[in-house]
This record gives C-alpha cells, structure tokens and sequence, in this order.
C-alpha cells in the first residue's frame, strides 16, 4: 500500500497540476471537470470549468487533485510536500520554478548540517512544499 497526495485548489486546479507535471517531470492521467458530471445533481457547486477530479503520475507515486467551492476551502497545513532533487543544478531549477511568486518563504535555499541545499515555501497556488538536495552529506 502507497499513500497518495491529494491536493484541493481554489479553482486553479488544472493550471497547478499542469505546472507540476512540467517542472517535475510528471504525467497528467484523467481530468474530469464539473460539465462532465452526468447530471446537476452529481455537480459540485461553481462552475463548470471546475476540477472535480484529477491525476498525475510522478516517480512511482500518484497526485491527485480538485477544485474547492470556495466555501469548502481551506488553506492547505501541517504538512509540505517534500521533492529530493537528484543534483544542485535539478535543485535551482525546480526551486526556480515552483518558487517563483511564492505566497511565504519559510527557509530560503541555504545549506545545513543535512544537506548541501534545503528550502521550504508555498508557492503561489498554496501548496507547501519543502526541497532537500542531500549532496555530498547524503548519509550512506
């Protein structure tokens, strides 16, 4: 059994998950929006661009994803998502990008005793998430 990240958006849904796939390599399966619910009865409240369910292939593991009405809404907490790039150059650039217009910096990219480059932030779709490239302190 794997857990699988299930993120909620407030209506941005396809553009985060898109953005994703392409700074992390991922592949976008299915996206069913509000439209394609078979009746208004199966809709969730707004519109009908709305994500009701999607996924994205990344590595080995599945993200899922969906729109919140804006009154079931809440701002994602007490957890990040945690990426461990392969390289210092793999680690710029997925930092560069999902950094970029990001809603708080918690650590900017700095070494520490554990790891040659560690940063946490939210980025600018408020998902939390925390890189860690190991380097040469990468316990054997």
């Amino acid at each position: 059994m794997e857990p699988t990240i299930y993120l909620f958006f407030k209506g941005n849904c396809l553009e985060a998950m898109t953005h994703y796939a392409e700074v992390l390599g991922g592949e976008i399966g299915g996206v069913f929006r509000n439209a394609d619910a078979p009746d208004p009865e199966s809709r969730m409240p707004g519109g009908d661009d709305l994500v009701m369910n999607m996924s994205m292939r990344l590595g080995n593991a599945t993200v899922m994803a969906s729109d919140s009405p804006a009154e079931m809404y809440s701002k994602p907490e007490g957890f990040r998502i945690s990426i461990a790039p392969t390289s210092r150059d793999e680690f710029d650039r997925i930092h560069g990008a999902l950094a970029k217009d990001a809603t708080s910096v918690e650590m900017a990219p700095d070494e520490t005793f554990w790891a040659e480059r560690f940063a946490m932030f939210t980025d600018r779709f408020g998902t939390p998430w925390m890189l860690n490239f190991e380097g040469s302190k990468a316990q054997s």
